[in-house]
């Protein structure tokens, strides 16, 4: 909810596509700074109270959102000095809310526990635009904070109530027990982790931003409102459900490398499609083709790395998966903003859509075709 009130409440304070894309930028550039710190508590800190102590700090912050719209005293740099709290906070988190998972099912079932967790985020980028467009529309941006800021309880209720198991696997191959920075440039001098987390990051620098400018496409090329922006996202998170039960079905059954870059250049093609398309009822149809090449795409690379991580680095390689999907939004919300103030949202979508399929293709060529324990159909294993 809140991801539909923040963009709309900026554009309607008279902030700019620069403004958004700033607040796109403060909001995962902490991502580069602070993701491999927060693999590290991950890694040796109880992922529950990580969880808990981060998710409590941005329900705090929500809620004095929420104070400054009722008060009438809100201003756009109070929403970006939030989102820069966000993002600390999560580039703290995520690592471990990422790595959690692995560690509360057996083996077997990573892959399958890893589509379920992309389903229920993308449930809710359904759900909370739905609710969103009307309730802003109708109530104002303060009631879609709110619901936000009361999200977070069951969140943080959750994360006392859930019981890792601890069971290390002798099978992995990565060897811990050194230095933090060696065991990171370990994940990272595997070709295959390489080629996952450099698909990752070349989807959020020029194929993510969609989400963050999507209010200003909605607006100022179909000349639409609010209600309408809140149903262009909620068709990107069906497209992400549809993309995370795909990849449920298909687990075991595709290589994983296949999935991975097949939907990252699919994805590529679509913000072109995204670019030149006339029609808002295109819009929806295309955002939720593109909500599920995102999503299959990112789940099979977190997949690769979740797969292949020693369960004592795992929390730095959900980083380093954070940091290469947080960390590249960023710079490309940054970035796309300005090229939209000086192009037109067409052209930079154009740029973004094109770079991207060039630079994806790149990659798979070079990616190692090889089955490691990470990309081989579980049949074979």
């Amino acid at each position: 909810m809140q991801q539909i009130a923040e963009p709309w409440l900026i554009l309607s304070l008279g902030g700019s596509s620069v403004l958004l894309g700033l607040d796109g930028f403060a909001m995962n550039a902490p991502a580069w700074v602070l993701t491999l710190l927060g693999g590290m508590l991950a890694d040796s800190r109880d992922k529950r109270k990580i969880i808990f102590t981060f998710q409590s700090i941005q329900m705090l912050f929500t809620g004095i959102l929420v104070l400054l719209i009722l008060t009438g005293t809100i201003r756009i740099w109070m929403i970006i000095a939030v989102s820069v709290v966000v993002g600390i906070t999560d580039a703290l988190s995520m690592p471990a809310f990422q790595s959690i998972v692995p560690s509360i099912v057996e083996q077997k079932q990573i892959g399958t526990a890893i589509a379920l967790n992309s389903t229920q985020f993308n449930l809710s980028r359904v759900l909370g635009p739905a609710i969103a467009g009307i309730v802003l529309a109708r109530f104002g941006a303060a009631w879609c904070f709110g619901g936000n800021t009361l999200s977070y309880v069951p969140l943080i209720l959750t994360a006392y109530w859930i019981q890792p198991i601890h069971k290390p696997s002798p099978r992995f191959e990565i060897k811990s027990g050194g230095p933090w920075f060696k065991e990171i440039a370990n994940i990272g001098r595997q070709r295959t982790l390489r080629g996952a987390l450099l698909t990752v990051l070349v989807t959020g620098v020029f194929c993510a931003p969609l989400i963050t400018f999507c209010p200003v496409l909605v607006r100022d090329v179909h000349h639409s409102d609010a209600l309408h922006f809140g149903q262009a996202i909620a068709a990107f998170g069906i497209g992400g459900m549809l993309g995370a039960t795909g990849i449920l079905a298909l687990e075991g059954r595709i290589d994983r490398v296949k999935l991975t870059s097949g939907f990252a250049i699919a994805y590529g093609i679509l913000i072109l499609g995204v670019a030149l398309n006339p029609s808002l009822t295109a819009l929806s149809w295309l955002l939720v083709l593109c909500g599920a090449a995102m999503t299959a795409s990112n789940t099979s690379a977190n997949s690769i790395l979740q797969f292949t991580a020693h369960d004592r680095v795992r929390g730095r390689t959900a980083s380093l998966y954070m940091l290469a999907m947080r960390g590249g939004l960023s710079v490309g919300n940054l970035v796309t903003g300005i090229t939209i103030s000086y192009l037109g949202i067409r052209v930079a979508f154009l740029i973004n859509g094109i770079l991207a399929v060039l630079i994806q293709t790149w990659i798979v060529m070079n990616w190692a075709p090889r089955e490691t324990a990470a990309t081989a159909p579980a049949a074979k294993r």
